[in-house]
């Protein structure tokens, strides 16, 4: 792969570009396109971790987004710098490194743009859907399973927020067409962090890349034409390695100071959980980072600050995102060759100073932050919203735009479904076989459930349930 070709600024929809006065580049004109975007917008009133309340300090899918933002633009630019200057490569000039960094900065706020209300829990619970259901429903007398083709149906088996983010972006968002936001190709292929199909998934293949699956089958001719257009034909564009790198070190150092804000860990624990650790395992440069929280819980302590531990905990979190950035820096420096020939195979804390790190941050969390009790409690409805919906908008779409009759129920049910999907399915089933027009109207139901809010989603269920 060379970086001419992976920084493609061409859009799946070509456009006549503005006049010389515009002086913002493709990827600058990006950015604008995504902030001013309701899809955007509605990541606000998302679950991030804690189920949204009344505080303004705990993390949203919007603030998480804009972290990561952060986080990615601030990697881009220590990365470029390293490939020009350490690995020297010619042939990555100035003018890349500036779009590497917007690239990466407008990659962050939508990597999460396609995930359902509830937190990534709502991903499983959509799964669990299909799984029980596809072999219980019907279509003209046999099972949707067995009318299906086997990657339609691990589509919604395996059904996956990123997945669905490629769709938002290049389908759903209608802004002018079916081509949703049009954003460039070079943009759309670092968001693609699984360049396989659900039938490709391998867990334990040791390649990070069919860890999940990247694409649905609606949406393939948009994967192919971003994959040839980038020059990945398969692999992980580089700058993918670099998003998820960010996206790791916003949430798990998020979420272990939203639970010490929320009151899951304190301090102390957090403290004791850190140097009981793989103690054996631990290096010198762990254990230096560690001793650096008691630091500042000292200074705080010394300076006669009313909460010496969520000080401490904030500044520490501050400093350790810091020796993040430099050990991913030094990785993707490090495996340059194989990464930009696409045959490294692991995330870019592999082998670095801070994995241990990351693992330990990353088991803190899910022994005190998701299984605490607001959680559970906030999961187990999640669940009971999402089988009704579910329930009730499938068995709406199913006799949707065919020749069987539908009930008045079922006909006011799906008008309720937003005229713009409707109008994108319209548009993607036409001169579609029954199978495929039929795969395309249980997309519907994924994309509006997915585009709902946590209020929205809770409000829809209340509502058609007579409770309020």
């Amino acid at each position: 792969m060379d970086w001419q070709t992976l920084l493609c600024d061409d859009r799946i929809r070509s456009y006549k570009k503005q006049s010389s006065t515009d002086l913002r580049t493709e990827f600058e004109k990006d950015y604008h396109r995504i902030i001013g975007s309701a899809s955007f917008r509605r990541l606000q009133d998302k679950t991030q971790v804690f189920p949204l309340d009344r505080s303004d300090f705990i993390r949203t899918r919007l603030t998480h987004s804009l972290e990561v933002s952060s986080l990615a633009k601030s990697l881009g630019q220590n990365i470029s710098e390293s490939i020009r200057t350490i690995i020297k490569d010619e042939t990555f000039t100035p003018e890349h490194k500036a779009a590497v960094c917007d690239i990466l900065q407008c990659a962050g706020l939508i990597h999460d743009i396609g995930n359902p209300p509830f937190g990534h829990f709502g991903e499983t619970a959509i799964q669990d859907w299909f799984k029980k259901n596809l072999e219980r429903l019907t279509f003209k007398g046999r099972t949707l399973a067995e009318i299906l083709e086997p990657q339609m149906v691990q589509d919604f088996c395996h059904f996956e927020g990123n997945t669905q983010a490629f769709r938002v972006v290049t389908r759903l968002h209608f802004l002018v067409d079916e081509h949703g936001m049009n954003l460039t190709k070079a943009l759309l292929g670092t968001i693609i962090k699984y360049p396989v199909s659900s039938l490709e998934i391998d867990k334990d293949s040791g390649d990070i890349r069919t860890k999940k699956m990247g694409y649905f089958h609606g949406d393939r001719e948009n994967f192919q034409d971003v994959q040839e257009s980038t020059g990945t034909l398969g692999k992980r564009h580089p700058l993918a390695f670099i998003l998820e790198a960010a996206d790791d070190i916003a949430y798990k150092t998020a979420d272990i100071e939203d639970a010490v804000k929320k009151g899951c860990i304190s301090y102390e624990r957090l403290l004791a959980e850190l140097k009981a650790y793989k103690a054996g395992s631990q290096t010198n440069h762990y254990v230096q980072i560690v001793s650096w929280l008691e630091e500042k819980y000292e200074k705080a302590v010394g300076k006669g600050y009313d909460r010496p531990d969520q000080y401490a905990v904030q500044n520490w979190i501050i400093s350790v995102q810091g020796q993040m950035i430099s050990g991913v820096t030094e990785c993707f420096a490090g495996n340059y060759e194989s990464i930009m020939e696409g045959t490294y195979t692991r995330d870019l804390f592999a082998g670095t100073d801070v994995e241990l790190l990351m693992e330990a941050l990353g088991g803190i969390a899910l022994r005190y932050a998701f299984s605490t009790r607001p959680i559970l409690k906030l999961e187990i409805a999640a669940q009971t919203i999402f089988d009704f919906l579910l329930d009730r908008f499938v068995d709406a779409v199913i006799p949707y735009d065919t020749d069987l009759p539908m009930t008045q129920v079922q006909k006011k049910l799906v008008s309720l479904i937003s005229d713009n999907y409707k109008m994108i399915y319209s548009i993607c089933a036409r001169d579609r076989d029954e199978e495929e027009r039929l795969y395309l109207r249980l997309l519907l139901v994924t994309d509006y459930i997915c585009g709902m809010t946590d209020t929205f989603a809770k409000d829809m269920y209340q509502e058609l349930n007579g409770i309020r």
